[in-house]
């Protein structure tokens, strides 16, 4: 399954609030669809996992074989599954740089990756999947339109407030990873169990 790009408040009023995918607030507070107004029937459980894994899906903007590999990989590490699911998740470059406030959205950020704008150790990293560790720093290519469209994107950040895990220097456009994401600083409410649930016999 290919990567969402469809319309981005029908996702939103499905499953709520996805600070990655879309800033658009909906104007309608009911699901898409004919039927949307309706008093649904009482979900399933496997209703409540399948939405729980389109939240994580849709806000870091996976495809389902990409997200996959994530749950193997953390299955294969030692500690919790579902928060070593997040912790990953949350450290890929794409992800980092929108929570520096460089990128409106998770998905905007990725476009600045793909185009090389995003320096990683003063390298350029165009890959969006690219695992940031403690030490890293994440600076913008030293090109005027670059520096330009993230100061433009740093006035008015996708999130109002700046992770601990991190540490952004707005004068030299410069973000540097301190540690590794605690649960708590995780913007998207989710219920990560249910997530490695849905995954169990995969």
């Amino acid at each position: 399954m290919s990567r969402y790009r469809g319309p981005t408040l029908k996702i939103v009023r499905r499953l709520g609030e996805l600070p990655g995918l879309t800033r658009k607030i909906p104007k309608r507070n009911y699901p898409p669809g004919q039927h949307g107004q309706q008093q649904s029937k009482k979900r399933t459980e496997y209703a409540i996992r399948l939405e729980e894994k389109q939240k994580l899906r849709y806000n870091y903007g996976l495809t389902e074989k990409q997200l996959l590999r994530y749950v193997r990989k953390a299955r294969q590490l030692k500690g919790s599954t579902g928060q070593l699911l997040l912790q990953m998740l949350e450290m890929r470059l794409d992800n980092t740089v929108f929570r520096l406030g460089m990128a409106p959205t998770i998905c905007a950020a990725r476009q600045l990756v793909n185009h090389g704008h995003i320096l990683v150790n003063n390298g350029v990293v165009s890959i969006p999947s690219y695992e940031c560790k403690s030490g890293d720093s994440i600076s913008i290519k030293n090109k005027e339109s670059s520096k330009k469209l993230i100061k433009t994107n740093l006035e008015a950040p996708g999130l109002a407030y700046l992770p601990n895990h991190l540490d952004l220097d707005k004068n030299n456009l410069e973000g540097k990873v301190k540690s590794i994401i605690e649960r708590k600083w995780i913007a998207l409410s989710l219920n990560e169990l249910l997530v490695v649930e849905y995954y169990s016999r995969k």
